[in-house]
């Protein structure tokens, strides 16, 4: 791993056909969304290669930083592959790819995000995708 990227690995207690879903319809998604207190007021996912996303992350304060990219791979329900961008932050985008492996308690969750300009931007990343990760285990349990 080199030292401008990151990867997580989690299983989460859902099929990984429910997983796919959660992270790839916006109904879905603007329910877990977000690390923290911040949350998803709006998404929107044209889920097919070349298709693009945006995603609106809510601070604390009321601000909006919106998450944008286009999907590079889409392979239901196993795999995507899809460019970053955030409004924040400057520079070019990273890329972000995410496997729904099948496990015995339901889906392992890969998720590798790389080309990050700096380490500081890719320790922001990890505490951000971990948070989010938790509240989407808590969506597909309840």
């Amino acid at each position: 791993m080199q030292p401008t990227e990151l990867s997580l690995r989690r299983v989460i207690r859902a099929p990984r056909e429910k997983v796919f879903a959660a992270w790839t319809d916006p109904e879905q998604l603007v329910q877990w969304w977000g690390p923290g207190p911040v949350s998803c007021p709006e998404a929107h996912i044209d889920l097919r290669v070349g298709g693009a996303y945006r995603i609106a992350n809510r601070e604390v304060d009321g601000s909006i930083t919106w998450i944008s990219g286009t999907f590079e791979r889409v392979r239901e329900p196993e795999e995507l592959v899809y460019t970053w961008n955030v409004s924040i932050v400057p520079g070019e985008p990273t890329l972000v790819s995410v496997l729904f492996l099948p496990h015995s308690r339901g889906t392992e969750l890969v998720l590798t995000h790389e080309r990050f300009a700096a380490e500081a931007v890719r320790d922001m990343h990890v505490q951000g995708w971990n948070g989010c990760i938790d509240k989407l285990e808590t969506m597909l349990a309840a």
